[in-house]
């Protein structure tokens, strides 16, 4: 699959841009501030439903516009895939593919996929286990669309579950010890599923991590990734009543797939805590690009690979490596500050003052320069 044109209406800095892009590599070359992100994201969320930068609907539609409309039309196994949504910034969006409306927003789902590299994802690796754990139920999603419902599912039963805690204040009258019993077992049910499918994706991805770890630095690394679940050796259902007392008493579900961690390791150390922060920025890039081999794998198709100013988070070698390493399919770059050398990208466009201009030779643009010199 790749996308051929993206349009975007009132969206983000945008009234209105039409964008074509190659089945290979585009480059979007420009300075900070004109929008070469706004286009990536409007990309991404026709695939994932959401804003990879985190932003919540009304801060996508353009100031003073009342929605904004983001289309791409697609090709897919030689046939034209016209994916439309219109963003309200208060209520339901509208989403419609090949024309036909969805019921629900989530049938689009798997429609598109892609991977998305931003300069934030050294939080996945830096910060706490809630970076890392977005990051897998994220790639859960993209192996497989079923998956945004149990996790769905799980934050359902964990905010009824908290709400009844907190309602207790710590005494837990026979209507309540009834109604907990209840979520227990739903959220047993669902967290263990969410757990193993978690599980199954960090086993997948270690090989893959490592090895692609080891071609962007340029030397082999000891690479390690743990789903860390202390739970599951007994199973939720236990681990929810023998943490009971606590939860009452706190007033939160303490145990749970909302607790856990994805532990990554260099060099035998925590990379959160040890590894120097090109390394760290170097696994969070081995982390989307493990996944995306994973996707290619399981799907037969790769999906379009977005890396959002991935120059800047990197060392010359490792841009040069991260260039020559590049998987199958289509990939949309941007940089604020030229290419590495050897990188001959099918098509660069150039974003200056809020226009977008083709350059004239694209497999000419200087390190360091714009494509137009």
């Amino acid at each position: 699959m790749h996308v051929r044109t993206l349009w975007l209406t009132d969206f983000r800095s945008y009234t209105s841009v039409e964008v074509n892009l190659s089945p290979g590599l585009t480059v979007l070359v420009g300075p900070n501030g004109e929008g070469k992100t706004n286009l990536l994201e409007g990309l991404a969320w026709l695939a994932t439903l959401s804003s990879f930068r985190g932003a919540p609907t009304e801060a996508l539609v353009r100031r003073g516009a009342s929605f904004a409309i983001v289309r791409a039309l697609a090709e897919r196994d030689g046939r034209e895939l016209l994916l439309e949504a219109q963003l309200q910034p208060t209520g339901r969006n509208r989403i419609l593919v090949n024309r036909q409306p969805l019921r629900r927003a989530r049938d689009m789902l798997g429609s598109l996929r892609v991977t998305v590299f931003a300069p934030d994802d050294l939080d996945i690796v830096k910060n706490g286990p809630g970076e890392r754990r977005r990051f897998m139920d994220d790639a859960l999603v993209a192996l497989h669309p079923r998956n945004d419902a149990l996790r769905t599912e799980v934050d359902k039963v964990l905010r009824q579950r908290n709400a009844l805690l907190r309602q207790t204040a710590g005494r837990l009258d026979e209507a309540a010890a009834f109604t907990l019993e209840v979520w227990d077992a739903k959220l047993a049910q669902a967290g263990e599923a969410l757990a193993a499918a978690r599980a199954e994706l960090v086993e997948r991805l270690t090989p893959l991590l490592s090895s692609t770890y080891d071609a962007l630095a340029h030397e082999p690394a000891q690479v390690t990734a743990t789903y860390d679940a202390a739970w599951r050796d007994r199973g939720l259902a236990a681990g929810l009543a023998a943490a009971r007392a606590d939860d009452l008493r706190r007033g939160v579900s303490t145990v749970g797939p909302h607790r856990d961690d994805l532990v990554l390791g260099l060099a035998g150390n925590p990379a959160r805590t040890h590894a120097s922060q090109g390394e760290q920025r170097t696994l969070a890039l081995s982390l989307r690009l493990a996944v995306h081999h994973v996707v290619i794998a399981e799907t037969g198709s790769p999906p379009v690979l977005l890396l959002d100013d991935v120059f800047s988070e990197l060392d010359p070698e490792r841009s040069r490596a991260l260039v020559a390493n590049l998987p199958p399919g289509q990939t949309v770059l941007t940089t604020a500050a030229g290419l590495p050398p050897d990188t001959h990208p099918d098509v660069v466009l150039r974003l200056l003052g809020g226009g977008i201009t083709v350059a004239g030779d694209a497999g000419n643009v200087a390190p360091g320069t714009s494509p137009d010199g």
